[in-house]
């Protein structure tokens, strides 16, 4: 807990003394009143849009907040940022800008937040790139804050079966296979997502959403509870009285966001099978908190924590299913009866994470999502960092789902994923070959773009786990098989992706965890020495200034490192 425990409110600043009479003024057309410039000034964070189903709900989130606020003797203010959605910025140009709308999201919530000079605030995030961006403000500015997650979508329904965005992006591949025809394809479109809320595996978003919840960082079940759920409405009330509550305790997110908080969230992730996103994601925020997280804490993490969670992508079951028989909250009661959480961390609720959980009913006996310890789906975590001359700052795997350890293949490279995608479409890739997809990193891309199109072709054309694919670039929550992202440093600035060759022979081994190009140092050097970095592919806009300040994806893809 802070050491400051006055309530200084910084909201006085601009209501107090003569002088202040314009500020006051303007706050009064928004509908303040004598009484309201005596309280905390907190912010409601919304990033409500119609550009996905994952925040289209959000606006009403926010007034619920704002309800809950006011009701603690807050005088709440919505305001809005932007997102953009995964899923339709997929498999084109507009990918690019996905992970750069990270720091916008991060950059517009502390540039607000501060210009108004609000006292807290909550915020509200759904799409993948939202949670981290969150945390990423409530960290620089250490201002007593909740996040509410929007959560998940239900499955979608076809032929009796549950159906998701990431079994529309796979029968695209079954499609061009000549496995399913026009109409079956239109069916899986028409029927994927159903309504409000993000993706319903556990993919970017819903693993985001998890690890804050470890983190401490939102309400007990936030990152499980549904989209549509009465529960989700009760949820941002609460969090609007919580923030409240924080401010008259003295209670920051650096109180709460510790390195022992970071390892309670990697742990989660790793039981849940999360996202490889998960890296990127975690190394930011811990970042904005001024937290040492290197990926040889997630490697040291992964060694003790078995894989758990029988979930989508490479599992059967979606997060609305893990809501129904306990969530998260079981699922990390669960954990720290085994030993394997730090009970003693402080949450948004002003307890500790093991107080919280004492009150969290246990997993329904009888199910099946949730493996016990002794019957794991693998004995420990499936995101694996690998290293080697192919990579030597680290990459990071998923092996959820993935009988092979081991992976030797002739390099297939590609400077792009369109000509990859290409390359797929015509048959040209076949199994045994490792298909390479470089110039995708932060700066490369540049915005390291997501695959979760060329992975799913891969997929839709019955070659999951018979091709692997090495990139510099990221996947989606929803890829699965045997594929390696984050390589680093990127092709862009001269790493060892840069000097592959068509047919170099690579080795992915998982159990070494180490990822090596079969050729000699000589050659290596005669290589590096003959490379020259390609030109920026933007000279002006965002992402001109985004890959002139980005860092390696090895600490995280920020733009606030000074080197």
């Amino acid at each position: 807990m802070s050491e400051d425990k006055d309530l200084r409110i910084r909201s006085k600043v601009i209501s107090e003394g003569v002088s202040r009479v314009p500020n006051r003024a303007m706050l009064r057309a928004v509908g303040f009143e004598d009484e309201d410039f005596q309280k905390p000034m907190i912010g409601v964070a919304s990033t409500w849009s119609e550009v996905t189903p994952c925040n289209i709900h959000i606006d009403s989130l926010a007034r619920e907040a704002k309800r809950g606020a006011q009701d603690a003797g807050g005088a709440p203010l919505i305001f809005n940022t932007i997102t953009v959605s995964d899923g339709i910025s997929m498999g084109h140009e507009g990918m690019l800008y996905s992970l750069p709308s990270r720091e916008v999201i991060a950059d517009s919530i502390e540039t607000v937040v501060s210009a108004e000079r609000l006292d807290a605030f909550v915020a509200i995030g759904g799409c993948d790139k939202n949670t981290p961006a969150c945390l990423m403000a409530i960290g620089r500015m250490n201002l007593p804050a909740v996040y509410i997650y929007g959560g998940t979508i239900q499955p979608g329904k076809l032929d009796g079966k549950d159906i998701d965005i990431v079994s529309a992006f796979e029968a695209v591949g079954q499609h061009q296979a000549g496995k399913i025809d026009d109409d079956q394809l239109h069916q899986v479109e028409c029927h994927a997502c159903p309504g409000a809320g993000s993706c319903g595996g556990m993919y970017t978003a819903n693993t985001m959403a998890s690890a804050v919840e470890a983190l401490g960082m939102s309400l007990p079940g936030s990152s499980s509870i549904p989209a549509i759920a009465e529960a989700k409405a009760v949820e941002s009330v609460s969090a609007g009285q919580a923030v409240v509550e924080l401010l008259k305790k003295g209670i920051y997110p650096r109180d709460i966001m510790t390195k022992k908080a970071f390892e309670n969230a990697i742990t989660v992730v790793m039981a849940l099978g999360g996202s490889t996103n998960a890296f990127l994601h975690l190394l930011a925020i811990a970042h904005s908190v001024e937290v040492d997280l290197t990926l040889d804490d997630f490697e040291r993490i992964r060694r003790r924590v078995p894989h758990l969670a029988d979930l989508k992508p490479s599992g059967r079951y979606v997060m609305q299913d893990l809501n129904d028989i306990g969530g998260v909250p079981g699922v990390m009661k669960l954990l720290l009866e085994k030993g394997l959480l730090h009970g003693d961390c402080l949450t948004v609720t002003g307890k500790t994470l093991a107080e919280n959980l004492a009150e969290a009913p246990e997993l329904k006996e009888g199910q099946e999502i949730i493996r016990p310890f002794d019957q794991p789906l693998k004995p420990d975590g499936p995101l694996v960092v690998l290293k080697g001359n192919l990579a030597p700052e680290g990459a990071v795997v998923k092996l959820s789902g993935i009988k092979k350890q081991r992976f030797t293949g002739p390099a297939r490279v590609f400077n792009s994923e369109d000509e990859a995608a290409e390359a797929i479409s015509k048959n040209l890739i076949k199994k045994g070959d490792v298909l390479v997809i470089r110039y995708a990193g932060p700066k490369g891309g540049p915005g390291m773009p997501e695959m979760l199109s060329v992975t799913a072709m891969i997929v839709g054309q019955g070659l999951g786990g018979e091709v692997a694919l090495v990139t510099d670039g990221r996947f989606s929550g929803g890829s699965h098989g045997f594929v390696v992202g984050h390589v680093s440093p990127e092709a862009q600035v001269g790493g060892s992706i840069a000097l592959l060759q068509e047919g170099d022979l690579v080795t992915i081994d998982s159990e070494k965890q180490e990822m090596n190009i079969e050729i000699s140092d000589e050659e290596f050097e005669q290589r590096r020495q003959n490379w020259t970095a390609p030109a920026p592919k933007f000279t002006s806009g965002i992402l001109s200034k985004y890959a002139r300040l980005v860092s390696s994806a090895s600490k995280g893809a920020v733009t606030d490192i000074i080197e």
